[in-house]
């Protein structure tokens, strides 16, 4: 465990659909959900709708695993919600565990060759963007200062250059003048309207290659309504995580990695700036004139000085930046658990790496392992930035198979750095995290599959059969084991 807090990561899955023979990107997800709770049977489908407009009744549900695999509404996404984790080394089994279950279904349709899923969020030529959010208990009780994030946003808005994920190009987004009507309100329920309604997206020819997928698409600080306010923060209030004096804190504008070393290093470091701010130590001086700013300017700057003003109007560069969260974390939790200490301890070596010696991190960090691959490419063939065969590269860099996709090859190959095995990958695909609730959620699931229960109500802090027979699992630390063994020998 790093320190006291449970975490998690929704991604939304590119789809692309290589014989149209097998229908649409709509119509393939379906199939695939479906094939996961009735052919596969990994969980229980939901029979009642989460949200009428998100998710209506049977568009996922939660899994054996303690995770959730259903369709976003908003652009007929396959998304893989991980189990509630405790562990950086669990979320990581957890996250590639749900890669794993997408392409074992893919095999048991016989559709391999005839559809990939991707965890990349742009879609270069339409302009669309998906998200990989994540999620983090945190305290709302005085611990928390009002403007929190205000000291927080300097460390999000730089942590890029260790965990962007890269991309080749960028887009421009220029706001239409749009405002919806009251009856597109009603005819448009799922957050109203398209962001494609309110901002033209172009692509932006001035930009060859950047840090991140998602930060020329992030157009707020902080916002709940997110489809046409993309925003780094989206708060939430909700059952997810809520828990006494604690909530889930959303963010909104991370990226899919499929490094494992890079998404270990991205949670940890930011649940350690989480408990410093929580801790009240961050200083009041720590905040950016211009957020939005920060995160584009780092992500497109070619010259990797990567210079960020703060609000006094001083400049520093986005690495000493990192370096005054790292050493106000080293003060007050080196030696706390193992975890923590890795993190202290990788987060410390990436700077001075991405400082005087950035190739050595060529084999852990996405945004340059993907970038060696293209500059290859480049050299063999006589490519250019700009040509569609490097938006192809990028592509497939984020192709989750592990016999096609390119970060697998040099996976197989032994050039990227791994943190957790196949094996353990493969148990997490039906095992959830032993140390949070998702343990008692998943043992309850599978036994409830197992006898075919057609009646139940599943959400993420209970477990609902009848008016006597429910487990309520507000707690996400507890595994509520006496509860779990009363309530399946009740069925």
């Amino acid at each position: 465990m790093i320190g006291r807090r449970i975490f998690g990561i929704e991604t939304e899955f590119g789809c692309f659909v290589r014989d149209e023979r097998i229908g649409t990107s709509e119509t393939v997800v379906e199939a695939v959900k479906n094939y996961a709770f009735h052919k596969a049977r990994l969980g229980l489908i939901d029979l009642t709708a989460r949200d009428e407009a998100f998710e209506p009744a049977r568009s996922g549900g939660f899994l054996i695993n303690g995770g959730r695999l259903y369709i976003d509404a908003v652009g007929s996404h396959l998304e893989y919600a991980t189990p509630e984790c405790a562990s950086l080394f669990d979320l990581v089994r957890h996250e590639k565990a749900g890669q794993r279950i997408i392409v074992d279904i893919l095999r048991g349709l016989g559709w391999e060759e005839r559809v990939s899923f991707h965890n990349n969020n742009v879609d270069h030529f339409a302009g669309h963007t998906f998200g990989c959010h994540e999620n983090y208990l945190i305290r709302t009780d005085d611990r928390l200062p009002s403007d929190w994030h205000k000291t927080v946003l300097p460390f999000l808005t730089t942590r890029q250059i260790f965990a962007g994920a890269g991309r080749v190009g960028g887009h421009r987004l220029e706001h239409a003048g749009f405002r919806p009507s009251l009856s597109e309100v009603a005819d448009h329920p799922i957050d109203f309207i398209w962001v494609s309604n309110v901002y033209n997206v172009e692509p932006d020819p001035t930009v060859t290659y950047q840090l991140s997928q998602r930060a020329d698409h992030i157009v707020r600080e902080n916002a709940s309504r997110v489809r046409f306010n993309r925003a780094i923060i989206n708060p939430k209030w909700d059952s997810v995580y809520g828990y006494q004096n604690y909530q889930r804190l959303h963010l909104l504008f991370g990226e899919g990695n499929m490094s494992e070393y890079a998404m270990a290093l991205k949670i940890g470091t930011t649940c350690l700036v989480l408990d410093l701010a929580e801790s009240r130590a961050l200083p009041n001086w720590l905040r950016l004139q211009d957020a939005l700013h920060t995160l584009k300017s780092v992500s497109r700057d070619p010259t990797r000085k990567w210079i960020v003003q703060m609000l006094d109007g001083s400049t520093i560069s986005a690495i000493d930046l990192q370096r005054i969260y790292l050493q106000l974390a080293q003060r007050r939790f080196a030696g706390r658990d193992p975890e923590t200490d890795w993190v202290l301890q990788e987060w410390a070596y990436v700077l001075d790496m991405l400082e005087s010696d950035p190739e050595q991190l060529e084999d852990r960090i996405d945004w340059l392992i993907k970038l060696k691959v293209l500059r290859t490419y480049m050299e063999e063939t006589g490519a250019k930035w700009g040509d569609d065969a490097l938006h192809a590269i990028d592509l497939e860099y984020h192709n989750i198979h592990p016999e096609q996709g390119l970060y697998y090859a040099l996976q197989q190959m032994g050039e990227v750095k791994r943190l957790v095995d196949d094996v353990q990958i493969e148990a997490a695909v039906t095992t959830p995290p032993q140390n949070t609730r998702a343990a008692a959620r998943g043992y309850i699931i599978k036994r409830l599959a197992e006898r075919r229960y057609n009646r139940y109500y599943i959400d993420w802090d209970i477990v609902y059969v009848d008016r006597n027979r429910q487990v309520d699992m507000r707690d996400p630390f507890s595994t509520y084991p006496r509860e779990t063994e009363r309530f399946v020998n009740m069925l």
